[in-house]
This record gives C-alpha cells, sequence and structure tokens, in this order.
C-alpha cells in the first residue's frame, strides 16, 4: 500500500513539508558468519534516510533479516559481536553421528536466540519478512511468510550434511541457498520504492593472512586435539595443533558451496535483477568465524556505503 502524507491533527490539513523516507525491500543472501556484513548494512541503509519495509533473507540473511523485523537487530549485534573462538565453538551441539542428516543439531544456536530475542509470529513482525528454504523431498523452493519466526529461520539455515533438516508442517526443509542464494523474487510483489540485495557470493579477492598472537594458541594436550579435529582448517586449527593451515572437511565442504552458490546467485541476480546490488567477496571469511563479527559488520557497513554513493536511482 502506497505511503500516505503526514496529517496536522489540529487543522485536519495535510502536512507536505515533511518528506516520506525512500521505502526498500531488502533482499539479504546467504554465507554463513559472512552474513554478519547484511547487521552493517542495515544500519547503513537506515542512517542513510531508507525505510525498510519488506525483508526476504536465505540461510544467515534469515536470520540476521527475521531479527531486524523483530526489532532485536541491536540486541544481536551486541550479542555476537561478544563471542570469541571459543565461544562460538560452544555453541555448536555436534551430533557425533549422521543420523538425523547432519552433524550438528541445531537447537545450541536456535535456543541460544530464543533466549535473548524470544520468538514470535512472523504475521505480527512490523516489517514483512519471509524465510527461503528447501523443501528436498518435493524439490522446490518454500516462502515461509506465516508462523513461527524461529522455525523458519531454523529451516532456512539447515545447511545440508552441516545442520539436521527442520520439518515445518510436514515438510523437511534445508538450506534456501540450494535454490534461491539471494532471494530477490519474494520481493516483486512487496510496495517499496525500490528492491535492494546484499550478496556475500561476489568474485574472490586476495586476502592478506591472519597473524595469531600467542594469546589465541591453546595447549596441545586432549581437548586441544579434539577441538582441532572438529574446527575448519583455519589459523586457529594451526596454532592448536602446530601444524601448517590445511583444509579440513567443513572447511572443503564451505569452499564448494560458496562456488556453487556464487553461480547460482549470478544466474538468479541476471534474471531478477534489483535496483542497487552490494556485494561482498565470497573470501571475506571463512562461513565460521563468527568471532569476527565486528569486522565483517563493519564491511557490510562500508561497502553500503560505497554502493549508495555510486547509485543514481531512477525516480518511479
Amino acid at each position: 500500500m502506497p505511503a500516505t502524507p503526514s496529517t496536522d491533527l489540529a487543522s485536519g490539513a495535510e502536512n507536505e513539508d515533511t518528506p516520506r523516507k525512500p521505502r526498500i525491500a531488502l533482499a539479504l543472501g546467504a554465507g554463513g558468519a559472512k552474513g554478519l556484513a547484511h547487521v552493517g548494512a542495515i544500519e547503513e541503509l537506515e542512517a542513510q534516510g531508507f525505510e525498510i519495509v519488506a525483508i526476504a533473507g536465505c540461510s544467515m540473511g534469515a536470520l540476521i533479516g527475521g531479527i531486524h523485523a523483530a526489532g532485536k537487530l541491536a540486541i544481536y549485534r551486541d550479542w555476537v559481536c561478544s563471542l570469541d573462538k571459543f565461544d562460538v565453538l560452544k555453541l555448536v551441539d555436534w551430533s557425533f553421528s549422521f543420523a538425523g542428516g547432519g552433524f550438528i543439531k541445531g537447537e545450541k544456536i536456535i535456543g541460544t536466540m530464543l533466549d535473548i530475542i524470544g520468538d514470535v509470529n512472523i504475521e505480527a513482525l512490523p516489517i514483512a519478512f519471509t524465510a527461503v528454504a528447501t523443501d528436498i523431498e518435493r524439490e522446490r523452493e518454500v516462502w515461509l511468510t506465516r508462523g513461527s519466526l524461529f522455525d523458519a529461520i531454523r529451516a532456512s539455515i539447515a545447511i545440508p550434511t552441516l545442520f539436521r533438516p527442520h520439518v515445518v508442517d510436514g515438510r523437511v526443509l534445508v538450506d534456501g541457498a540450494l535454490l534461491n542464494p539471494v532471494p530477490v523474487t519474494p520481493l516483486i510483489r512487496e510496495s517499496a520504492d525500490y528492491v535492494i540485495a546484499v550478496s556475500i557470493d561476489g568474485p574472490a579477492e586476495t586476502v592478506q593472512p591472519v597473524e595469531i598472537s600467542a594469546g589465541d594458541a591453546k595447549p596441545k594436550g586432549g581437548i586441544g586435539r579434539l577441538i582441532g579435529r572438529l574446527l575448519p582448517g583455519n589459523e586457529l586449527k594451526s596454532a592448536i595443533m602446530n601444524k601448517p593451515s590445511e583444509p579440513g572437511a567443513l572447511e572443503l565442504l564451505g569452499q564448494s558451496m560458496d562456488l556453487m552458490q556464487a553461480n547460482l546467485s549470478r544466474l538468479r541476480l541476471a534474471a531478477y535483477q534489483p535496483d542497487l546490488l552490494v556485494q561482498l567477496a565470497r573470501n571475506v571469511s571463512s562461513a565460521y568465524e563468527f568471532y569476527r563479527a565486528k569486522e565483517l559488520i563493519e564491511l557490510g557497513r562500508e561497502k553500503t556505503r560505497e554502493a549508495l554513493e555510486s547509485w543514481h536511482p531512477a525516480s518511479r
């Protein structure tokens, strides 16, 4: 529904002196920890005077978008920025078997979000919200627009083989990135001035190696070896195991999915072009580096600011 001018209650006359904020529908793409950049993107868009009236999110984009739609983004940002590497590890409830279709149950992560933020029905949110998931049995994309917000988010983040699938209304749902990594299509129906998409599937960039401080290295005893086996092949694992960095199974899975996701995103965005695309390199971090929250949030803010500065939107 189009916005109406504000009304002077004393005179009954319309006040046309107050300009209406540009209304945007926002698509937030998948990306694991890289999706923390969405926090900075949202904050920069609002700082520059845009009003977000609808959000469609996939995987981490669904998590960040749903939390913002619930009005709790600042609470989530403060919490995630307080995490260190071992706090992240403690949030992972490993199943140590493939029963249920995933190595991580996911209940601990969602339970923590519920404790921090609380749940709400999507239809009660002040911002229209769609979480995109994949019905793995029917082989089709699913748009979740009603019911429990965190049921929808849990389904959208269910990365195959990593997180267990989530059942909603009898449907076995997994990560929406399998079919629609940057979900612009659910926003076509929304009444907004512009559609803006934030994708973390851009071309890989050359990155400088991160130096590990002495405080990051842990003893190479039994617990250290166990953590080293569970973590992806990153700097922390190398410090614990005292070995050169090697790609672990999860890292190889992540890199493979990133490559497939990037190609699918390119095709989908070519078919359904947003008015503005904010794009980050797909290798800005691994999918598991939530302890880099402050850096990734600021990167999202910076890239959004750069995109807005070079954008000359046509009036609608």
